[in-house]
């Protein structure tokens, strides 16, 4: 005797409850296993670096006395395993230790080089996103036309130039030929919103370059083929006009793609902005970074990289459920 149809459609839902409940599992068990392997090998590539911690803080000339008494009282003469163990075990209680440059705790500095660095990102992204989209609609709309063409040689092109190549570029022509904008991305005390934003605007335009060419040709290919899709042509013979096809039918499907690369991209964003930070002497968890790798700052070094490792982790998984609710087409495996 064949179901009620209410009874099959309540399993089939519970079903498909349960396979993303198992995917969302299966995924966090991925990310912190990804997350403990990051973890062992930025511990590894700390303690690589060369030079001595006493060594990088009391100076070339300090007594070697005095340097291993500092050695030990920072506690990097105790055996490895030791250290990776204090380390990991303050990191998940919430307890990011003692800079060792600084002699202050790692936390305020990282939340202020965080929030500097996700300002300078934000609008970057702001910028780059909306125009690597239209970039690549419009290409894929006069496809194998000049359109398509000038917009591919210019995305391929910016994103092969190094940043810090297009940002003394943008320094010489904006901010010391022009004048148009400071040539520091740090505002003064106190500054309010516009004039933040006022000097966040050069800096951000090498990370808009590097990435546009990535996003356009993604967004390109997505639109190519949606606009191939049979679903596109059967809108097309209904009657439906050419801007409602493209808007309701082929944008959305064209577009999913491009949800992975800009999560990706995203972190880049945070994590990959070391050069433009140090040229445009911007306080953000790039330079943090690359400050404490120079003074051997272990806790600093180590907190900030993992930061940006779930950073990273975290975008990712959101970017998986977000293509799986934006494509439903996607079936989740089922637990068996």
């Amino acid at each position: 005797m064949r179901r009620p149809r209410a009874i099959r459609s309540g399993g089939h839902l519970a079903r498909k409850d349960g396979a993303i409940a198992g995917y969302l599992i299966k995924r966090l068990l991925l990310s912190i296993a990804t997350l403990w392997l990051l973890s062992v090998l930025i511990f590894a590539g700390a303690r690589l670096l060369p030079g001595n911690v006493g060594r990088a803080m009391l100076g070339p000339f300090a007594d070697e006395r005095a340097v291993q008494v500092l050695n030990h009282e920072l506690g990097t003469d105790r055996p490895l395993l030791t250290q990776y163990a204090s380390w990991i075990s303050g990191l998940v209680t919430g307890d990011l230790g003692q800079s060792y440059a600084y002699q202050a705790p790692v936390a305020p500095f990282l939340q202020t080089a965080l929030l500097n660095s996700g300002k300078l990102a934000l609008l970057a992204f702001l910028m780059v996103v909306p125009l690597g989209i239209l970039g690549g609609v419009l290409a894929a709309l006069y496809r194998d036309r000049w359109p398509d063409r000038i917009l591919s040689v210019v995305g391929l092109s910016a994103t092969v130039v190094p940043e810090f190549v297009s940002g003394i570029i943008l320094i010489l022509i904006f901010g010391v030929w022009l004048r148009w904008f400071p040539i520091s991305a740090t505002p003064p005390r106190d500054a309010g919103f516009f004039l933040q934003l006022y000097h966040l605007i050069l800096p951000s335009i090498p990370l808009v370059l590097v990435l546009f060419g990535y996003i356009a040709r993604m967004a390109r290919a997505g639109m190519i083929e949606a606009l191939d899709a049979d679903y596109t042509r059967t809108a097309v013979l209904k009657g439906l006009s050419f801007p409602r096809v493209i808007w309701r039918h082929v944008l959305r499907n064209a577009l999913l793609p491009t949800i992975s690369v800009i999560s990706t991209q995203t972190v880049y964003l945070i994590g990959g902005l070391v050069v433009i930070e140090i040229l445009f002497h911007y306080q953000g968890i790039g330079s943090l970074i690359y400050v404490a790798a120079t003074k051997k700052d272990f806790p600093m070094l180590q907190d900030g990289i993992m930061a940006i490792g779930i950073l990273f982790t975290i975008t990712t998984l959101f970017a998986d459920l977000l293509y799986a609710v934006l494509n439903p087409r996607i079936r989740f495996q089922r637990q068996e």
